[in-house]
Parts: C-alpha cells; sequence; structure tokens
C-alpha cells in the first residue's frame, strides 16, 4: 500500500536539494527550541508547489526522540489520486546546540536535508520550516485547522521572509482518518 511512493514523498517534505543541512541565507532558526514541547503531531497548513507533494492532502508529520537521541519522523500524506496514503519514516539530528531548531533530517541513510525553524508560536500551536532553500517552506499547526491568529501570524513570517501568500498551496486537511 506505502511501497512505490515512499521515496518520492520523503524528498517532497524534507529535500536534499545539494545535501545541505546548513540554515539557508537569512533564516535565523529559532533560540530557546524546546524539543519535548515540538515532539508530537503537526498538520501541514500550507506549502510551496514541489512536484513531489503536488496532490497531497491531510499531510502530517509526527516526531519523536529516539533511545540514540535523534529524532523519529513520520511524514504521511493522502494522495487522493490514488486514493492511497503515503508514508515515509526518517531520522533527524540537531545541527548543533539541541536548543537551536536547525536540524539535518534523513530518510536514505547517510543522505541529509536541512530543516530549520524559522518562526514558532511561542506557544508551540505553529511553525514555519524552511529546508535548505527559501523554495522549500511549509506552515504547520498542532490543529488541522488552527486558530484563526494564526493564519495572519504565519503569513507575516512568510512575507518577511520574502515568500508571495499566492505561491502557497493551502492543504486540505478534512479527511477524518489521518
Amino acid at each position: 500500500m506505502l511501497r512505490k511512493p515512499l521515496a518520492l514523498f520523503a524528498i517532497a517534505l524534507l529535500p536534499l536539494t545539494g545535501c545541505s543541512t546548513a540554515p539557508p541565507s537569512g533564516i535565523d532558526p529559532v533560540r530557546g527550541f524546546q524539543l519535548e514541547r515540538y515532539q508530537g503531531r503537526w498538520y501541514e497548513i500550507a506549502r510551496l508547489d514541489h512536484r513531489f507533494e503536488r496532490g497531497l492532502q491531510a499531510v502530517s508529520a509526527d516526531y519523536s526522540r529516539n533511545a540514540d537521541g535523534s529524532i523519529r519522523v513520520v511524514n504521511r500524506g493522502y494522495d487522493a489520486a490514488a486514493a492511497s496514503w503515503r508514508q515515509a519514516v526518517g531520522k533527524a539530528w540537531f545541527n548543533g546546540p539541541a536548543d537551536v531548531a536547525s536540524l539535518k533530517v534523513s530518510f536514505f541513510g547517510p543522505f541529509y536535508g536541512g530543516y530549520h525553524v524559522a518562526a514558532l508560536d511561542p506557544g508551540y500551536r505553529w511553525a514555519v520550516v524552511v529546508g535548505p532553500d527559501k523554495d522549500y517552506l511549509w506552515l504547520l499547526s498542532r490543529d488541522k485547522q488552527p486558530a484563526p491568529a494564526a493564519k495572519p501570524a504565519l503569513l507575516a513570517v512568510t512575507a518577511r521572509l520574502g515568500v508571495p501568500a499566492d505561491k502557497l498551496i493551502w492543504v486540505r486537511q478534512d479527511r477524518g482518518d489521518n
């Protein structure tokens, strides 16, 4: 059920462009980051368009601590055209101190891509995540339908990062089985 598109889905959610794990120019990852508060399920509210994620809805990411100190990443999304779920499991490590939200993530052994939390709600209710460059951006929320105040806050961050709001793909989260 989940076999054939796993690799493509993993690339889509955490791209390996140049295998860069450093934050893109102009991105200062969140400091004072607390993994314990970030762990758990996040829903993808919006993203920049990428061919590997095209058509996915009900996208979520689950983060948990592994026994070896790494972070387990489980990305899941529904492909409406194929009428099936896609799932990819990866492993992440901090690029430096654990209180700086800059990580490297791998779904393919030694190949890592950057994952940088560029903005985070003080209550850990929403986050703006950037990949190895600003062409990879995700708006995440703890809720399938974030609080009304979250969307303007998220859009303000994307504007500050130079990402036009009209380039965002707003993700449907109305499937009941995610």
